[in-house]
């Protein structure tokens, strides 16, 4: 049968849609593609976006300070001119759980990024020159993490004293054995890869087949441990803050709210209420960020 230009004819989008023909994408279109169907993964990020828009912009659009007292106001209910009531020093608590986020979305932050970086690094390094320098880096990570890392914290806390920047570095140092481990992993599975023994016939050294090459790859299990690592961390920052080793007052993170709070819960529960709320909510969202870029990313799910 002879062929001519005629013997074709371009598919109509009506007819591609039929035949259920989707326009190329890359796996990171692709992901975000899959999660915006994930409702509650968009809610999420939704209500992230909102709460770090509040935390940043709330406090500028206001005229009191977290440290402002009025004691003829002390212990007031929610009302119009102090939207979630005052504490027992007449403090605007709507004001202080603003300047709350901003401490505690800071730590999480904070704490994701040392995360990131010294667990990215190290299991990077553990798992692509396997062999000795594995065993043995991953012998340090085995035992460290078979202690809690909670206790970790406490311990750090107890030695550096309270205060925002040891409140840094003791997550840092304590939360990156699950990014190490995770990152390991997945680089024992994609050195392999033909994509890898190409890049070394080509000339490639070892750190830029890592860097350049393993670690790019690896980035969805990474980015997800982070998601889930920053409401880990700012639930572990309110912990401290509330036995007292996290923040030192008159700053206001949501676990030193909340320890105020709890003193005078039987007289007024709303101390304790909201930033309680805030907590939950941050932590609500980040989870269902977390698990809807799990579903996302992983490329097992790909349709």
């Amino acid at each position: 049968m002879h062929l001519t230009s005629h013997s074709f004819e371009p598919i109509l989008k009506k007819d591609a849609a039929a035949n259920h023909i989707r326009p190329s994408m890359t796996y990171w279109q692709d992901a975000w593609r899959r999660l915006k169907k994930n409702k509650l993964a968009m809610i999420g990020l939704y209500i992230i976006l909102l709460i770090l828009l509040i935390a940043l912009a709330g406090p500028w659009l206001s005229t009191l300070s977290y440290s402002d007292q009025d004691l003829t106001a002390t212990n007031q209910s929610p009302s119009a001119e102090h939207w979630f009531g005052t504490d027992n020093l007449g403090r605007d608590l709507f004001i202080r759980v603003l300047y709350g986020a901003r401490i505690s979305l800071s730590i999480g932050i904070v704490a994701s990024i040392l995360n990131l970086t010294i667990g990215v690094i190290y299991g990077g390094i553990a798992g692509f020159f396997g062999g000795r320098t594995d065993k043995v880096m991953m012998n340090v990570v085995d035992i460290l993490y078979g202690i809690p890392v909670l206790l970790y914290v406490i311990l750090l806390m107890v030695v550096l004293e309270p205060g925002l920047i040891n409140i840094f570095i003791a997550l840092g140092i304590a939360y990156w054995l699950r990014m190490a481990r995770i990152v390991r992993g997945q680089i024992l599975g994609l050195k392999e890869q033909d994509y890898v023994l190409a890049a070394r016939t080509l000339g490639a050294g070892s750190w830029r087949i890592l860097f350049r090459h393993l670690i790019p790859n690896s980035m969805g299990p990474i980015i997800i441990t982070m998601t889930l690592a920053i409401p880990e961390a700012i639930f572990t920052e309110a912990f401290l803050s509330f036995i007292g080793l996290g923040v030192a007052a008159p700053m206001a993170s949501w676990g030193v709210l909340a320890s105020e709070g709890i003193t005078s819960l039987r007289s007024y529960p709303f101390q304790l209420f909201f930033p309680a709320m805030a907590i939950s909510i941050t932590m609500l969202a980040f989870n269902f960020l977390g698990d809807g870029l799990r579903d996302a990313l992983d490329p097992r799910v790909r349709r």
